[in-house]
């Protein structure tokens, strides 16, 4: 069964903040995601909306690592930072 992603997203001083919940199954976490507007208009061009970003982004990061291994609290560049300096291990 493939995890189930929520996000509830708030506009905050420097963009938005996502509370993110992942439940597979009986297991769920919780994540607290910052996401900056240069992130969002780099990553989408605008024409996804915030949420939708953070949806997408933790699909990505689901693919790639376990729930559980994901950061409880990061700014959503982060993941492009890491997943671009470990691909070229």
């Amino acid at each position: 069964m493939a995890a189930q992603i929520s996000v509830a997203i708030a506009e905050a001083d420097d963009g938005w903040l996502a509370t993110v919940t992942v439940r597979d199954g009986e297991r769920a976490t919780e994540h607290r995601v910052a996401v900056r507007p240069e992130t969002y208009e780099l990553l989408t061009g605008g024409a996804v909306t915030p949420k939708e970003l953070v949806v997408a982004s933790f699909a990505f990061l689901l693919e790639h690592e376990p729930q559980d291994a994901i950061l409880k609290r990061f700014d959503l560049a982060v993941i492009g930072r890491y997943f671009q300096a470990t691909s070229s291990i």
